[in-house]
């Protein structure tokens, strides 16, 4: 028998050799043994006392039980409720997180804080297909626009009057004031608008269960929200406060995804005449900002800055898409410090695959050199179902094409051979776990490929890609999705993924050890932390 248990234990070891943690969870600190063992312990605790783990038997079979069911990973927007009410979530909002590296810009404020900022700009108005009433609430949605000065209105109807003529602007702040009292009046308002800024359980899990049709009103959303963030006094403020509750979460750093589809956004006068190179001088502004507030609040080790990644959609033409990687070099020599990277962004099932921008992309790595400049490709790939398939596909032009990284990456575990070269050239996959589950990838965080990935050595990074759509805001949701629908994965590997998002950002060798050694210190205290805190949870 003992024999028999040493072979086994060492066939796990053999088993587990390639994992992204294997070498530090070879060689741990006390203090790391320590602050792992209670988070197992609690986690373990939780399984049962909150998520009901082997509270029956497969034998208790009762006809009419409707009990809700419920279990570790599930159902992230049936789950929250019930997640940010445990002690293993309260432990992961205080981890420092690491990098931020593959979050969608206009998806990550809450939408309720976007209201709140619109209703405060006189340029921006409201409209509707037709009259809004309790029978068409549901199905119509609000459309925004910052309007200039010589085409508002000051005596506009509401959208709930009978005399409401279809497609009128209203000034927002008036469209609110004057929602009707049976809808709800300005808080059904607010409803309305949010929940056109939102996925909701009963379409994630009910109406909405395809990828096709998931992506129909998550496309819809970032229709809807786009004139309101690309309007100069919001994309001020807007930025301003992804940046806060980035840091509020412990997040040190982010590479912000920016659509820069639109040539121009609205200023303040409603006019669309603001070019993309303004867009870069306030989102500096405002990263300067926050950054010097910090320093006065003796902060200046918890947020090291942010860079964008420069993005247009993937239904571009080939030859609209020049125009795209041109603008991408001139931004890119005037702000070398800010511009990350470019990537094509889209729902890859129905938009063009990779292949079909080939030659304007291998012209783009030539007119690099020519101008001299460096800009990665940070390619969303494999962000499917498919197997062979075009979007399938996208992951062998990505790699072919040189990126740095891998946005979703979620059939790239199909591919054994591209899990290698991975390896190979350092290619890391950023995760967004629940948004993977969220838009009908996989049903849970237990069916996640992701564990293939790190069980094969691929290296992770843990992003949260749209929050203010799913409502995962920072990194925690995201870490606990992870942790607890794995028994192998544990706190040390967390730490891990938050290594390895600072490893693969675009930051230069000198800047990453830079955070890296700011980061250090903090996981150092998290732990002690964890372990001074929660060390009770060990004692029988």
């Amino acid at each position: 028998m003992e024999h028999y248990l040493e072979r086994r234990s060492q066939l796990i070891l053999e088993d587990r050799v390639q994992r992204v943690d294997a070498l530090r969870l070879q060689n741990l600190t006390e203090l790391e043994k320590g602050a792992d063992e209670v988070v197992r312990k609690i986690r373990a605790d939780e399984a049962k006392t909150v998520w009901g783990v082997s509270s029956s038997s497969i034998f208790d079979y009762v006809p009419d039980d409707m009990s809700p069911n419920v279990f570790p990973g599930m159902a992230f927007l049936t789950a929250r409720d019930v997640v940010v009410n445990t002690k293993l979530f309260q432990i992961l909002t205080k981890m420092p997180k690491g990098a931020l590296l593959h979050v969608h810009l206009d998806a990550t404020v809450n939408a309720h804080v976007l209201l709140k900022l619109a209703l405060a700009e006189p340029a921006v108005h409201v409209r509707a297909s037709s009259r809004v009433t309790a029978e068409s609430l549901k199905g119509t949605l609000p459309e925004f626009q910052a309007l200039p000065l010589n085409e508002r209105t000051s005596d506009s109807t509401s959208l709930t009057d009978e005399n409401y003529i279809r497609s009128e602007w209203v000034p927002l702040y008036k469209a609110r004031e004057t929602f009707s009292a049976e809808l709800g009046g300005p808080q059904g308002f607010d409803r309305w608008v949010v929940n056109a800024l939102t996925i909701n359980p009963s379409e994630a899990y009910g109406t909405l269960d395809t990828t096709a049709k998931i992506w129909a009103k998550f496309s819809s959303v970032f229709r809807i929200a786009h004139p309101l963030i690309y309007h100069t006094p919001i994309w001020e403020e807007y930025i301003r406060q992804f940046l806060l509750s980035s840091i509020a979460d412990g997040i040190s750093y982010v590479e912000a995804r920016v659509n820069f589809l639109a040539k121009h956004m609205t200023g303040p006068d409603g006019l669309e005449n603001v070019p993309h190179r303004e867009w870069f001088v306030i989102y500096e502004r405002v990263l300067d900002e926050v950054r010097s507030q910090l320093v006065k609040e003796g902060r200046a080790d918890q947020f090291v800055g942010s860079r964008i990644i420069y993005t247009t959609i993937r239904f571009v033409t080939p030859e609209e898409l020049e125009w795209y990687l041109e603008d991408c070099l001139a931004l890119k020599q005037e702000f070398p410090h800010l511009l990350a990277g470019f990537d094509l962004v889209g729902h890859e099932d129905s938009l063009r695959p990779l292949i079909d921008y080939i030659k304007p992309l291998l012209r783009f790595v030539g007119r690099q050199k020519e101008v001299g400049v460096e800009i990665p490709f940070l390619f969303h790939a494999g962000e499917t179902l498919g197997d062979g398939n075009a979007p399938d596909n996208n992951l062998y032009d990505a790699l072919l094409l040189g990126t740095k990284r891998i946005g979703h990456g979620f059939s790239l575990v199909k591919h054994p051979r591209l899990m290698e070269l991975c390896k190979e050239k350092g290619v890391a996959v950023e995760v967004c776990p629940i948004s993977n589950e969220i838009l009908r990838l996989t049903s849970s965080m237990p069916m996640h490929p992701l564990p293939v990935l790190v069980n094969h050595g691929v290296h992770v990074a843990l992003c949260s890609d749209d929050p203010a759509i799913f409502g995962n805001m920072g990194l925690s949701f995201d870490f606990f999705q992870v942790l607890v629908a794995s028994e192998v994965t544990g706190l040390i590997t967390a730490g891990e993924f938050a290594r390895d998002s600072i490893k693969h950002s675009t930051l230069n060798e000198e800047e990453q050890a830079a955070v890296l050694a700011l980061w250090e210190s903090r996981w150092t205290k998290y732990l002690q932390w964890i372990v001074e805190e929660f060390s009770s949870a060990l004692q029988p």
